[in-house]
């Protein structure tokens, strides 16, 4: 283009050309981004750093999948096996957190809607500020890793082994990392402190649900949620939450509860009630039973009943108690436990699971177990009243762990560079035990999740129950599970819609072979009856 001669007229078009340059610019770089539109999570990565500068980035969702077969029950399953991430979002839409998960899913053939009606198992563990590693390598998934238990496992090599015993017949499989433990984190503006606690956590764990049954195109598939130690609680208030946001299960596995922490205050004698039976089938396997009787089971029941009888109305007494009584109680009480009745007497017949791990193989130089009463460990000296350590839980860590973060990268192919924590101490230090129960308003100060699950039943009059114990547990105690689930005032055409299972292992029955394949065909059984045409 020519530029007028005159000087004046040629200096009032340079001007214009000027001044448009900006809005040119604009209107090219709103061509280029038609072409090429900025990525979703860029878009949420610059709104956080706009934002906050200590807002964490928000990362894209991810996946690896890989593809694998089993053979469970005689036959062979191809499945896919996807590690990876899903975020899910705050009441303003907004990205606050990234949710790690591992899913199994069995190859249903082309047939698209027989895919998306198979049962799909929601899996976590507790904690609080657990990852979901206990249960993923060590129970239902189609490899768990081989350990000596209930000897400790020696280090490393260790051996993943083909689980025969897998649920993946059954149903999908998807195992979730809790916020804060694994790869699971918060982002964005969202701190630890926006899910450490009771509601905050079921809140999260419902929005995963509901953001993988989209994404993943399940919502029609029949659906279970399946807790361990704190996830049973997790896992009976979800069944509530859930079906608040129109997401009605088909059934809730609880493996070793806890379900009421209002029962473990100072003052009550609750604690001692409900591992008297516990305490009387861990002597039982030790062989601290003087006249040890063959069956096991019917001993325990015996220890159910003096539980709740005469051995409760004596601690109901306090100091009121007299010294005949005590000693008649004391006398009765030695034979369930396998201490001795002077012990017994000074410790004012109340006697906590840590001291009962100290006191039973005193004479054997040994400790027990809190999470598997059959682990035997060995403190400095045999003088004090409580072990130094949890055998149970150094048994197998190091197993657990290690065989993870080898499947991980070697098997599933995710790589990260974040550090997957299999637990973070810092959750429970910071953990909110606040809940507010169905019909209320005012938050419970302990929390209690029996109204919740009680009230999922009622609404969902199809929903099933499975509560599943090791009799040596002492961390879970059965008999206070069994307590808690009698007393959410069920009507009887509900109640049966509620079944107890035992086995002859402690907090994670998995870690006997034998009570895994009872575990199993109990499951199996269980998911026929939740999915049965009505």
């Amino acid at each position: 283009m020519k530029l007028p001669l005159n000087p004046w007229v040629r200096r009032l078009v340079l001007l214009l050309l000027l001044a448009a340059l900006p809005a040119l610019a604009v209107a090219a770089d709103e061509a280029a981004d038609k072409d090429h539109p900025p990525k979703a999570a860029d878009k949420e990565h610059d709104k956080a750093k706009d934002g906050d500068d200590k807002a964490e980035a928000i990362p894209p969702e991810r996946s690896a999948v890989t593809q694998h077969s089993a053979d469970i029950g005689g036959h062979s399953i191809a499945y896919k096996a996807t590690a990876g991430t899903l975020l899910i979002r705050d009441d303003d839409d907004k990205p606050q957190a990234s949710m790690f998960y591992v899913a199994y899913v069995a190859d249903s053939g082309a047939d698209a809607a027989r895919r998306a009606s198979r049962p799909i198992t929601f899996l976590f563990n507790g904690g609080p500020g657990s990852s979901s590693v206990w249960l993923h390598m060590g129970s239902v998934a189609p490899l768990r890793v081989d350990t000596a238990s209930p000897a400790a496992t020696p280090p490393a090599p260790y051996r993943l082994i083909a689980n025969a015993d897998s649920l993946l017949d059954k149903s999908d499989l998807v195992f979730v990392d809790a916020i804060g433990a694994g790869f699971s984190k918060p982002v964005g503006k969202a701190t630890g402190k926006d899910f450490w606690g009771v509601d905050q956590d079921i809140k999260a764990f419902d929005k995963f649900i509901r953001r993988y049954l989209s994404v993943n195109q399940r919502w029609n598939s029949p659906k279970f949620v399946f807790g361990e130690s704190y996830g049973t609680l997790r896992a009976a208030a979800l069944a509530y939450s859930l079906q608040e946001h129109a997401v009605s299960l088909n059934g809730v596995v609880l493996l070793s509860s806890i379900l009421n922490y209002g029962s473990r205050q100072p003052g009550l004698d609750n604690d001692y009630i409900n591992t008297l039976p516990s305490f009387a089938a861990i002597a039982w396997y030790h062989d601290k039973i003087p006249q040890k009787p063959a069956d096991m089971a019917a001993f325990v029941e015996q220890a159910r009943g003096f539980a709740r009888g005469e051995y409760a109305a004596a601690l109901a007494q306090g100091q009121r108690l007299s010294k005949a009584e005590q000693d008649a109680v004391a006398a009765k009480l030695s034979g369930f436990t396998g201490l001795s009745v002077q012990y017994l007497e000074e410790a004012k017949l109340r006697v906590s699971p840590s001291r009962f791990r100290k006191e039973l193989l005193r004479d054997e130089r040994a400790t027990l177990g809190r999470y598997d009463a059959r682990f035997e460990g060995i403190d400095v000296d045999a003088a004090g009243e409580t072990p130094e350590y949890d055998p149970s839980d150094t048994g197998i860590a190091g197993a657990f762990v290690g065989s993870f973060q080898d499947y991980l990268s070697r098997e599933l192919k995710f790589s990260t560079d974040d550090t997957y924590k299999p637990t973070n101490g810092e959750i429970n230090k910071q953990w909110d035990w606040k809940h507010v129960m169905p019909g209320r308003e005012r938050p419970l100060p302990q929390v209690y999740v029996g109204a919740d699950l009680a009230l999922a039943m009622r609404q969902n009059p199809h929903l099933k129950v499975l509560s599943a114990n090791g009799y040596f547990d002492l961390a879970t105690p059965f008999f206070a599970t069994e307590y808690d689930l009698d007393h959410m005032q069920l009507e009887p055409a509900l109640r049966d819609n509620l079944r107890f299972t035992y086995y002859p292992s402690g907090h994670m029955v998995y870690l006997n072979p034998q009570a895994l394949k009872q575990f199993k065909q109990d499951l199996a059984a269980f998911y026929d009856s939740a999915t049965a045409s009505k």
